[in-house]
């Protein structure tokens, strides 16, 4: 990326003249976190900092009209803790300790957690406390007032309000938000919002155009996985991030029909547990329901109340899974710690993360698994899949989001190229907004009340025929459509699921995970001989060293010559 001018030119090249005006330093595309410097009038507002470099900050310094230091902005606003969107502050801190840094109550308690490798008693208390729903005045016309965004504790949307004698300009940013209720967090008020009229709308687009099932189908979804895999006799595995996420797992599992009150062990590692111990010092500011459950028994950590629920020591990693139970780690452990030989076999569930590479292609993943599955004879490479518990709204919850607010300018950022170029394209946005999607390094003009002429959105309708033969259908679609790289995942297998959807027809591919999946779940009579029915089969692994199929995956309609029919005694 270019930054050919430095930012303080640049913005302040127009101070007379243009009053809202957007450089994004990143706009999280790939692995890159969230940093957009804003000017509203004459003063420049950094909106997070989700980056480690922090030389693209450095060229746009200017003179503070408060001490004369030379800072990359006035002033600092954080929406809430995950890393993405905040792990650079300390680091700009240290740079420019005048720099006054910006965020809610939790979210000021939270960021701690972004730096594990830090001393916590060496982690100054450099970022200052908001409150909800009042407006704060920083400087003279400039002010700020936060309202709760969903998603995370203590996540916050902006509203920063720049005043002068002729008119107010406006300008909304969500942070990540998500409209839903989840389990410890409320969702954004959208009533709070509606008909707020923003001259600039910046807002995240991590699931594009998407839409998803309720999140109470989703949690019932990943909560009937987990249980199956347990009754199958498999221990399951969840990497997830520090904060949020595997929070909201665990109090799934507390409070979700089919765990409470079985013998089952619930375990907590790393710096997911530490999360756990942050959320415990926030109790007073979860949502009320949550503080009722405290009342009655303890959150997370319980040895009473099945499950039961624990910290895992380092001492216990290479024994756990001896008996089926139930692992959160951080999304970054190595997981041959837990996939040990004697132990498991192991079932290792990973959220998906729409718009990005799925993670049952990450690379250093497949080479654990190898690890893995040839480091012991007793030890089976463990099965792994994915599961969706959203944690930012989906498409319709964007355009409703818009819609509600009504803004002039909407400024997409925080998901990837093509989702956001979905959500560009809608023909409900492009007729009634100003849409920009850029990318880092590109400034971003935003004339208020002018004349707009819309770019032309990106291509992402296909014209294709179809045709009748008998009883064979066929849909024919331009070879353009594999330009997208999307492409390569819808076509992986070759084979697609069709259904319908009111008047249309959605077309969605299937993977090869998905088609294993289905072939395992078809039911087979009990007197077939195949591996289904096989009493060395154990999670679609045979475990019979006479076999030529030894440790190996196997279909469940399979059949070798050293079958052995399931006992009653093996059944149980």
């Amino acid at each position: 990326m270019s930054y050919d001018l430095p930012a303080s030119s640049r913005l302040d090249a127009r101070e007379n003249g243009l009053e809202l005006e957007c450089l994004p330093y990143a706009v999280h595309h790939e692995d890159e976190g969230i940093c957009l410097l804003v000017r509203i009038g004459p003063y420049r507002i950094l909106l997070d900092c989700g980056i480690s470099d922090l030389s693209p900050l450095r060229k746009g310094l200017k003179k503070s009209r408060q001490n004369g230091s030379r800072l990359p902005a006035d002033l600092v606003l954080c929406s809430h803790a995950h890393p993405d969107h905040a792990k650079g502050l300390l680091a700009l801190h240290r740079a420019f300790p005048h720099l006054p840094i910006y965020a809610s109550d939790v979210t000021t308690q939270l960021l701690p957690l972004n730096w594990p490798e830090v001393n916590p008693k060496e982690i100054p208390k450099f970022c200052h406390a908001l409150p909800w729903r009042s407006p704060v005045e920083f400087q003279e016309g400039l002010s700020a007032q936060l309202f709760p965004a969903g998603h995370l504790p203590g996540a916050a949307a902006i509203l920063l309000t720049y005043t002068t004698q002729e008119r107010s300009y406006t300008l909304l940013y969500t942070g990540d938000f998500f409209l839903s209720n989840s389990r410890l967090v409320e969702g954004l008020p959208l009533e709070e919002l509606r008909g707020l009229e923003p001259d600039v709308l910046i807002i995240e687009g991590s699931y594009g155009t998407a839409r998803h099932p309720h999140r109470r189908s989703q949690e019932n979804q990943l909560a009937e996985r987990i249980n199956r895999a347990i009754a199958n006799s498999c221990s399951v595995l969840l990497p997830t991030p520090t904060l949020g996420l595997g929070q909201e797992i665990l109090m799934l599992l507390r409070s979700h029909h089919n765990f409470t009150g079985r013998d089952l062990d619930i375990w907590v590692d790393g710096t997911v547990a530490t999360g756990c111990n942050a959320y415990l010092e926030l109790l007073p500011y979860l949502p009320a329901a949550v503080q009722n459950f405290a009342r009655h028994q303890p959150l997370f950590w319980d040895e009473r109340v099945r499950p039961r629920m624990r910290r895992l020591s380092p001492e216990q990693r290479h024994t756990v899974g001896q008996s089926p139970c139930i692992v959160l780690t951080d999304e970054t452990a190595d997981l041959n710690i837990y996939c040990q030989p004697d132990t498991g076999p192991w079932v290792i569930l990973l959220p998906e993360k729409p718009g990005h590479p799925s993670p049952l292609t990450h690379q250093p993943l497949e080479s654990m698994l190898v690890a893995a599955g040839t480091s012991h004879q007793k030890t089976l490479s463990p099965q792994i899949e994915t599961y969706l518990l959203a944690q930012h709204s989906d498409g319709p919850g964007t355009t409703q989001l818009i819609h509600n607010v009504r803004p002039q300018h909407v400024v997409f950022v925080h998901g990837s190229p093509t989702y956001l170029a979905d959500l560009t394209s809608l023909e409900e946005l492009q007729t009634r907004y100003h849409l920009h999607s850029p990318s880092a390094g590109t400034l971003v003009e935003l004339p208020i009340g002018e004349m707009f002429l819309q770019p032309a959105p990106p291509e992402t309708n296909y014209e294709g025929e179809l045709n009748e033969l008998g009883s064979v259908l066929t849909i024919t679609l331009p070879g353009t459509i594999t330009t997208s790289p999307r492409w390569r995942h819808f076509a992986d297998t070759g084979i697609v699921e069709a259904r319908w959807q009111g008047e249309e027809l959605v077309l969605r591919g299937l993977s090869q995970r998905e088609l294993m999946s289905q072939s395992s779940n078809r039911a087979l009579p009990a007197d077939l001989e195949c591996c289904n029915n096989c009493r060395f089969q154990r999670g679609q692994r045979c475990l019979n060293q006479a076999s030529p199929l030894f440790g190996f995956k196997v279909t469940l309609d399979g059949y070798c010559p050293a079958f052995e029919r399931q006992t009653e005694e093996d059944k149980a």
